[in-house]
């Protein structure tokens, strides 16, 4: 029996000046030292250039309405249907840097359901 894989879902947020400038404090921090990072992030850089960063679950709290990033701040949902389904694991919250401005985004990996588990009405 085949799993579904993990998803990646992009998220509809409200930036602030506040959020933009931790992240590109952040950002210049990870290129001057990579230990200054909070656990539970991680930096890379693609060959295009931009900058890309990844919390594990460990370092960020969804909460309803906002997403708070450890050693950044809170980042707010625009109104939209769930993210996460019920049940599912291994969130990571991804942003990346691009020309048109920072893009969010959530992979997760979808609760697994089994016939033999399913109530039968």
């Amino acid at each position: 029996m085949a799993h579904a894989k993990s998803r990646e879902v992009s998220l509809a947020i409200k930036t602030t000046d506040e959020l933009l400038k931790s992240l590109d404090d952040l950002r210049a921090a990870w290129k001057h030292d990579h230990s200054t990072l909070p656990k539970g992030l991680s930096c890379s850089e693609s060959k295009e250039g931009q900058f890309i960063l990844v919390a594990a679950e460990s370092a960020f709290v969804t909460i309803p309405g906002a997403c708070v990033i450890k050693g950044i701040g809170a980042v707010e949902l625009l109104p939209l249907t769930t993210v996460f389904e019920e049940g599912s694991n291994s969130k990571t919250l991804i942003l990346k840097a691009t020309p048109e401005g920072w893009k969010f985004s959530v992979k997760f990996m979808p609760p697994i359901v089994r016939e033999r588990n399913v109530k039968r009405l």
